[in-house]
């Protein structure tokens, strides 16, 4: 087991929590990344590009002049791309970009990312980030104190609405729920900090067999 301190928010150590070694010192397999990001990314795209060939654009179907004995090259249709108004050769048309990388390299990337954080010094795990009012400048004094005002993702339990809704102003700061957890937002932050419950949580989902669906 990892054993990993926790602080409160005065960054005062207040205990420690142990975490598997399979989720939070596993082997960096940073290829993984680039697996599960591209598939991220790819999902993203819309997919929605199109455009009009010659049999979509509207035109008469009638030969324009006949085959032969004009001297002209043969053309048999308005539509035909050459012509302005004619239809797109190749169109683009709406397509589907998304797909999916096997369960266990997605599993295998986000446990290597956790991992990173570990080995590398950049995650913080706090007794609990509870925030008595929504405000922003809370949350950023807060995260000066744990040492980490660069920029942070902050992971907490879904029900803990204060802080999400504290933390949405923050340019460079983001809130997630440990479901909500993905490669792609790790690796765009700087350091993570995670709540006691939100690391039983990430462990507990890096661990369940189907968990990541």
């Amino acid at each position: 087991m990892a054993t990993i301190d926790v602080f409160n928010l005065k960054r005062e150590k207040v205990g420690t929590v142990d975490l598997a070694d399979e989720v939070f010192a596993a082997e960096v397999k940073e290829h993984l990344f680039y697996e599960v990001v591209k598939a991220q990314l790819a999902s993203r795209r819309q997919g929605t590009a199109a455009a009009k060939n010659r049999s979509a654009v509207s035109g008469s179907t009638k030969k324009l002049y006949k085959q032969k004995g004009t001297g002209r090259a043969r053309h048999g249709s308005i539509r035909a791309p050459i012509y302005v108004g004619g239809g797109q050769a190749h169109a683009p048309r709406p397509r589907d970009w998304s797909y999916r990388p096997p369960r266990q390299v997605r599993i295998g990337a986000l446990r290597s990312a956790l991992s990173k954080f570990n080995k590398e010094g950049r995650l913080v795990v706090v007794d609990r980030f509870e925030m008595p009012e929504i405000k922003t400048k809370s949350v950023l004094s807060a995260l000066a104190t744990l040492k980490t005002d660069r920029a942070t993702l902050v992971v907490d339990t879904a029900s803990n609405e204060n802080l999400r809704l504290s933390i949405r102003n923050c340019k460079d700061h983001q809130f997630l729920p440990p479901e909500g957890v993905n490669v792609y937002d790790l690796l765009r932050y700087d350091t993570l900090v995670l709540s006691k419950d939100a690391a039983k949580a990430l462990e507990l989902r890096c661990l369940a067999r189907g968990g990541e669906k």
